[in-house]
């Protein structure tokens, strides 16, 4: 390796690292399905939960406490469904210690801020591209402007909404790792690139999934404004009929993995 200007740009290509994701790090019963669900919405698995429609298979841990891994049986194939946490680094590390223990078909689920303003409140986003702008995917990856997800799980995705008879978008995202620091001129630069949308862990849970060579995709639904006008928060979190049927094709998405 050699030393640069900004040491984000100092990626190791090494595959190994002092700490890995090794499953003991999982505390509960193997096997884990292969095929999981990450999802953002709390309130969608509390009320899963409430139906007894998820089971708890175990844990990951961190100084915030146990994570549970649910094991979601209703509907045919057996799924993990997982809450990542929030931002991209907890997500990465959660996403890479569920990989380790055979979790290695995802589709993730969660909101966004919105860009442009064409975009409602509730519509839904297939995600095919995120801009870096955040630091952990440099970790992953080699330095580059974008990273994609897998092709795969974007097919997968967009059949389940196309039979769901469901509008949808593709679009490409902003991945940051600070929400107070979206200014205007950074919204104007990426949306100039092509970007509709903004959130904290695409970019990273993707470069995660390139590293690991695992199938992974995202979809995403319209919640807040992110304009220069102000900010308009749409009561995106309100929003439970679409983050419930986010979260069911999701479902239904992941077991076509």
């Amino acid at each position: 390796m050699k030393e640069s200007s900004s040491p984000i740009l100092e990626f190791d290509p090494d595959r190994s690292a002092i700490l890995t994701p090794d499953p003991f790090r999982f505390n509960g019963q193997p096997p884990v399905p292969a095929s999981a669900v990450l999802c953002f919405f709390q309130d969608v698995l509390d009320s899963r939960i409430d139906k007894k429609e998820l089971d708890v298979q175990g844990y990951l841990r961190s100084e915030i406490g146990k994570h549970p891994v649910f094991r979601y049986e209703t509907g045919g194939k057996p799924l993990t469904v997982f809450h990542p946490g929030v931002g991209a680094p907890l997500a990465a590390a959660f996403l890479d210690e569920l990989i380790a223990v055979g979790v290695t078909r995802y589709i993730v689920c969660g909101g966004c801020g919105v860009l442009d303003r064409k975009i409602d409140a509730g519509h839904p986003i297939i995600l095919t591209s995120a801009v870096r702008d955040e630091g952990t995917s440099y970790h992953y990856l080699a330095p580059s402007r974008e990273v994609k997800p897998h092709p795969n799980a974007v097919a997968a995705l967009e059949k389940v909404f196309r039979e769901a008879g469901m509008g949808y978008s593709l679009g490409k995202t902003w991945t940051t790792d600070a929400i107070y620091r979206e200014t205007p001129g950074k919204r104007q630069l990426r949306m100039a690139e092509g970007c509709e949308v903004v959130e904290m862990e695409a970019a990273a849970l993707f470069a995660v999934a390139k590293f690991r060579q695992i199938t992974l995709g995202q979809v995403v639904y319209g919640g807040d404004l992110v304009t220069p006008e102000g900010w308009d928060g749409r009561e995106w979190a309100s929003r439970t009929d679409a983050r419930q049927t986010l979260f069911d094709l999701s479902v239904q998405a992941a077991r076509l993995l």
